[in-house]
């Protein structure tokens, strides 16, 4: 898929307030500092269209960018950020919520995992209750050239045998780097099949 044209729509923190299109959405979210608005800028080509931020946990927002007028990209708000303390950490967990649980247009959720760390219960769990709650996910292990190919590949070997603990079934999974673009032609390969049968 080539990316013609990518555009800011909307910021929010509302799910009724997202775009009234009835488009396919795919969403994008991970723990602070995972490497999201790298990602995105990446797969869009587009070097500042999310806004990457030295400090973690900067995404309190939905963020809506159309995508050759034919598909919305959605930043969602990184989450675990322990700094911003319990009612901040509600307050971005219920827009989390609110947006994956009520958008009829959210296509796929691709969630974000940085290869460099074992798995983390955070994630686990969230993984947890995207099964429970039948939502369709991917997972994007990020950062991958900042690993040997060997360790990678073990890293995210280990990775997926820890899910198989609690999964017949594993989800899609992509392996990326926003450096040296590693993973952009599959993920939007990926994104161009399901929009076929949308």
């Amino acid at each position: 898929m080539e990316i013609k044209s990518a555009e800011f729509v909307i910021s929010n923190t509302d799910v009724k307030k997202c775009p009234s299109k009835n488009l396919p959405e795919y969403a994008f979210i991970g723990r602070s500092n995972v490497g999201k608005s790298s990602l995105i800028n990446m797969l869009t080509n587009r070097k500042g269209l999310a806004m990457t931020s030295a400090t973690p946990g900067k995404t309190m927002l939905i963020n809506h960018f159309f995508i050759n007028k034919e598909w919305y990209l959605v930043d969602l708000p990184g989450y675990g950020y322990a700094r911003r303390g319990k009612s901040g950490q509600n307050n971005i967990r219920k827009i989390i919520e609110d947006y994956i649980l009520e958008r009829e247009q959210m296509t796929n959720l691709f969630l974000l995992i940085d290869a460099r760390h074992d798995p983390q219960k955070i994630d686990l769990e969230f993984m947890e209750w995207l099964g429970e709650n039948g939502v369709p996910f991917s997972i994007v292990f990020t950062k991958a050239d900042k690993l040997t190919s060997g360790k990678l590949k073990t890293s995210v070997h280990n990775y997926l045998n820890k899910l198989k603990e609690q999964w017949e079934e594993l989800p899609p999974y992509f392996v990326t780097s926003s450096e040296k673009k590693t993973g952009r032609e599959e993920i939007l390969g990926y994104i161009a099949e399901i929009n076929k049968s949308f």
